[in-house]
């Protein structure tokens, strides 16, 4: 709606829903939980994963306003807000290893004696209260049953000056909340509780076989600590596995300011971005679990200590581009006055490039073993800040980026107190550029040579570093190395095309 000459509003309503999820044969089985939180021992099987469609009405707003304070074209406010849902339509991927459809089993002994195998084979039953060995103790995977739609909303504030007649300035505000977010946990842990005795409590938690830790590892820890007790798994007829529960929440706040010129035959674009976001969990893949824990730490509590930046959170940004049309050729500033042949080898070059420069991704220490105890398999334990150590932490180096000696190993049983996303890995800085060339050779038909190079300083941009830091009880080797680059080097590549 334009309600006045400079002053535009944009407003709209967007519905969604979903009536459920399966797959394409209409079924779908999935692990429910008691009012203690405990797994079931047999998963549910149904024509839907969920207990609860949560999904079946999102009515959710969008509005917009540009506004030309002055009324001359020179200035423009435009501002948005939206709320947006993101429907589960790929939990597929946390379903897919549930019995009995996708289960799997791991047989050893000779090969032959298991084929062909019985469907109806005790060693594929379920491990359970009534169920005689031999029987199978699968992993769940799946989701919460009734889970939640992640939601968030979304709003924004620009404002743009027109410098000049080709030259403007943009200064922006960008902001995000989302909540019932993805979190992964494993749900067959056990609970932590404090520890009440004055004379101490025996610490030592769960293995990751589900058996309470051996009493060469268990310790005394004093009174007032969050621990795990040596004890078996909630549900021993299931395994671990790691599961979403849309418990999670997060946010994003950014500065942006971009200066973008265009003229005859060139233009540019300088922009900057300060921002952060938090969450609880960015892992929702296994390959996005690189620089931060898998899983949560508990699925009860210390919550607050996975809470930091995104594995994605990037503080500085900085990125600017240029394409420039040299001046070379018939009625340019050089050889103006050449024609046929000359023309076409001086005249129609066009230069190109960009600069990139960020700061660098956050990463999380870990101990590289089950030291909380919780028996979890994903190795997202971490370990402590040494209060002994002096000195800075970042030692950016490629062969030792972190000093290992900052941190200490927790007592078997018990939460490290290193939190989430505490150190940054190296930056980034990129320069490519290219030369191209377009030759005229009809009406319908031209000829285009591309002369291209990327990272055309060979400047090295590493990876993060090993975030394990100990193997055992001692200091991991490998832990605060580099061991690969987060670019190529420079590669350098011709092009010639024919468009008609």
């Amino acid at each position: 709606m334009k309600l006045r000459s400079n002053l535009t509003v944009r407003l709209g309503l967007r519905h969604e829903m979903t009536n459920g999820w399966n797959e394409v044969t209409n079924r779908c089985a999935n692990y429910r939980f008691d009012k203690t939180f405990v797994i079931s021992t047999e998963p549910v099987m149904g024509h839907s994963c969920l207990e609860e469609n949560h999904a079946k009405l999102l009515l959710q707003p969008r509005v917009g306003i540009a506004w030309d304070p002055t009324g001359r074209g020179t200035w423009a406010v435009r501002a948005g807000f939206g709320i947006h849902n993101d429907l589960q339509d790929i939990l597929g991927n946390r379903a897919y290893s549930n019995p009995p459809f996708s289960a799997r089993e791991q047989l050893s002994g000779p090969l032959l004696s298991f084929i062909p195998i019985d469907k109806n084979a005790p060693l594929l039953r379920t491990c359970g209260p009534s169920v005689p060995q031999p029987c199978a103790i699968y992993a769940p995977a799946g989701f919460d049953p009734v889970l939640r739609t992640p939601t968030g909303q979304q709003w924004s504030l620009t404002i743009e000056r027109g410098i000049a007649r080709d030259l403007m300035l943009s200064v922006g505000y960008v902001g995000s909340q989302s909540f019932h977010t993805p979190v992964l946990f494993n749900a067959n842990a056990p609970y932590p509780i404090v520890c009440q005795d004055p004379q101490g409590c025996i610490s030592g938690g769960t293995t990751t076989n589900g058996e309470p830790v051996p009493v060469r590892q268990q310790v005394l820890v004093p009174k007032g600590t969050l621990y795990h007790p040596p004890s078996y798994r909630p549900n021993r007829f299931v395994g671990n596995g790691t599961q979403w529960f849309n418990q999670g929440t997060s946010n994003y706040h950014a500065m942006d300011v971009s200066l973008v010129k265009r003229g005859r035959g060139s233009a540019f674009k300088v922009n900057y971005t300060w921002g952060k976001a938090i969450d609880l969990n960015s892992a929702y893949f296994s390959p996005s679990a690189g620089n931060e824990p898998a899983n949560l730490a508990s699925p009860y509590y210390r919550r607050e200590l996975s809470r930091g930046l995104a594995s994605f959170s990037v503080d500085h940004q900085f990125n600017a581009y240029y394409s420039y049309g040299l001046p070379f050729g018939n009625g340019q500033r050089f050889g103006s006055g050449a024609t046929g042949v000359v023309d076409q080898v001086i005249g129609g070059w066009q230069w190109n490039g960009s600069v990139r420069a960020a700061g660098g991704f956050p990463f999380t220490p870990l101990t590289g073993s089950n030291t909380s105890g919780a028996g979890d398999t994903s190795q997202s334990d971490i370990p402590n800040w040494n209060p002994d150590f002096k000195g800075p932490v970042i030692l950016g180096k490629p062969d030792q980026w972190f000093d290992r000696r900052a941190f200490v190993l927790p007592l078997q049983g018990t939460f490290g107190n290193v939190g989430r996303s505490p150190l940054r890995g190296p930056g980034l800085f990129m320069v490519d550029t290219s030369l191209l060339k377009k030759v005229r050779i009809s009406e319908r038909l031209n000829l285009q040579f591309r002369a291209e190079a990327f990272n055309v300083l060979n400047h090295p941009n590493f990876g993060y570093p090993n975030e394990v830091v100990f193997q055992g009880t001692e200091f991991s080797p490998s832990g605060g190395v580099i061991t690969n680059t987060a670019t190529t080097s420079r590669q350098i590549q011709f092009a010639l095309k024919l468009l008609f």
